[in-house]
């Protein structure tokens, strides 16, 4: 397999996925919450274990990673794909970001969803000029607020 495949997680990928999410969020420059290796195994084994959920890796040694999840729309009778968490190291990046989708999406019709979510953060524009290429368009955006404890 070469290094830019895209698979399906398996429970041996939980460690690499737990490296991939410390990886992303180090890079975010605002995240209002501390890493946790233990949330993020969860999120990876729930990922890897749920029919609902996705965990795609990419690489026999998994250079990236996208967590999704299906549910249906709460404002009508349709299902959606949602992302989690996508990340692809940097020195990974290029063609494999087109892969990643692909195979998103092809989960998500396969569970009979009629959209896919992705998201982006503010300090990555690129991730917004590669969702417009790929038929994406915007539709919300989101704010943060941290609350006094």
């Amino acid at each position: 397999m070469a290094s830019s495949d895209v698979r399906q997680a398996t429970a041996l990928d939980r460690f690499a996925i737990v490296r991939l999410l410390r990886d992303a969020h180090a890079a975010a420059p605002v995240v209002p919450v501390a890493f946790s290796a233990p949330h993020a195994l969860a999120i990876a084994d729930r990922h890897i274990g749920d029919p609902s959920m996705l965990a795609l890796v990419m690489g026999d040694q998994p250079q990236g990673v996208l967590l999704a999840s299906a549910q249906d729309h709460p404002f009508g009778p349709a299902r959606y794909a949602m992302e989690t968490v996508w990340w692809v190291a940097p020195d990974a990046r290029g063609r494999a970001a087109g892969a990643m989708l692909d195979a998103y999406e092809d989960w998500a019709r396969g569970l009979g969803c009629a959209f896919c979510q992705m998201a982006a953060l503010v300090s990555f524009p690129q991730a917004e000029i590669l969702y417009r290429r790929r038929g994406y368009r915007a539709v919300e955006t989101h704010f943060l607020k941290p609350l006094a404890a």
